[in-house]
């Protein structure tokens, strides 16, 4: 049977052969996050079961109480874990494969004159999607060992053309020395240059399937009714999906439909907005107020470099909406007030914040997703 091995290797060279070493042997990789501290690296070794690690000496080495994988897996990837305990995505080559071409097909990269830069984490989709990418389209790739602006902007002078951000990333370069910049994570907050691709899929959807809020070719989009999928929930079918989660478990519904967990819905011409995770609606006086889209509005405000939305409990409101805010100048803060103002430009008068809390920054995961649990 082929064997999951677990890559303990910095971003690099040595990944990206090893990576092609183990898809040419028939086997399946499990990218390990060289950040994660001993306790929680042998957590997700115990769940995700490897029988084999590649090491930073570059050698393969046996573990003891391995499961192996199905013929035709390529990747077994842990979540972020947004919603709970990380859980490890078991991605079939031929999904990644279908990735690559519904991506590469939309931002017409073509290998005689791209060249992609992987920059982010390749312990996550959003980074190592761009080396799967590369690999299975056979476009040139250059791979750093973590984000520097310096060095992204060096590549792009010396040839990048293609690149895969998160939005704090995003504000640090210049957009415009790349043909195309893919954005994930969290919403950016701030109007996109025109090249610029904001992106929305799962670990569970090999990375991102809806481009500028329009479906990749081969990618199904609706909207859950209670029957199928929770009322409002996003669903996603595509060829991109995962095959199982390491348990064992396939959490897709009747048809192959993949409930996603975040609330949306399709606007007047079709294209999806998604507004943010179900569980993080904060309901206030029978409202429901998301947290994304206000963040998006409460960023736009000059006072504010970033932030964060909250709920937190209310005897009369059942939640308050809290507005966790980065000044841009810790010396002139925004008031309250200058900010409910704002928000009710744009927002119901509900969505105004009834709280202020001012921070020096804002806990985002490594693929640039607001840190919500621990500030509740």
């Amino acid at each position: 049977m082929p064997a999951l091995v677990a890559l303990d290797l910095p971003a690099g060279d040595t990944f990206v052969d090893a990576l092609r070493s183990l898809w040419d042997a028939g086997d399946a990789a499990f990218p390990l996050d060289p950040r994660l501290p001993p306790p929680a690296a042998a957590a997700l070794f115990e769940a995700m079961a490897p029988g084999a690690v590649i090491g930073p000496d570059g050698e393969r080495h046996r573990l003891t109480g391995g499961r192996p994988v199905e013929p035709g897996d390529a990747l077994v990837l842990a979540t972020s874990g947004s919603s709970g305990a990380p859980k490890g995505v078991v991605l079939t080559l031929d999904a990644l494969a279908a990735a690559a071409r519904a991506s590469s097909a939309r931002l017409e990269v073509d290998p005689a004159r791209d060249r992609w830069l992987a920059c982010l984490p390749l312990a996550h989709v959003g980074g190592l999607g761009v080396v799967t990418r590369a690999l299975l389209t056979a476009t040139p790739l250059v791979v750093h060992e973590r984000f520097d602006a310096d060095a992204v902007r060096r590549a792009a002078l010396d040839g990048a053309t293609l690149v895969s951000l998160v939005p704090t990333a995003l504000g640090r370069v210049d957009a415009s020395s790349f043909r195309r910049v893919l954005v994930g994570g969290d919403a950016p907050g701030r109007p996109l240059a025109d090249n610029v691709v904001a992106t929305y899929g799962l670990t569970e959807t090999a990375g991102g399937v809806v481009y500028d809020g329009r479906c990749l070719d081969g990618v199904e989009v609706r909207i859950g009714d209670g029957h199928l999928g929770a009322p409002g929930e996003v669903l996603v079918r595509a060829p991109m999906c995962l095959r199982c989660y390491r348990d064992g478990r396939d959490p897709r519904l009747a048809d192959g439909w993949m409930a996603t967990g975040d609330g949306g819905r399709l606007d007047d011409v079709g294209r999806l907005v998604v507004d943010g995770r179900l569980a993080e609606v904060i309901v206030t006086g029978g409202e429901k107020v998301w947290p994304r889209p206000l963040e998006a509005v409460l960023i736009g405000h000059p006072k504010v470099a970033d932030a964060m939305v909250v709920g937190r409990p209310d005897p009369e409101w059942g939640a308050q909406v809290v507005a966790v805010v980065v000044p841009t100048d810790a010396a002139t803060p925004p008031t309250l007030d200058e900010l409910r103002d704002h928000v009710r430009t744009t927002q119901a008068p509900y969505a105004a914040p009834r709280r202020l809390e001012l921070v020096d920054a804002i806990a985002r995961s490594a693929n640039g997703k607001v840190e919500r649990r621990g500030a509740r």
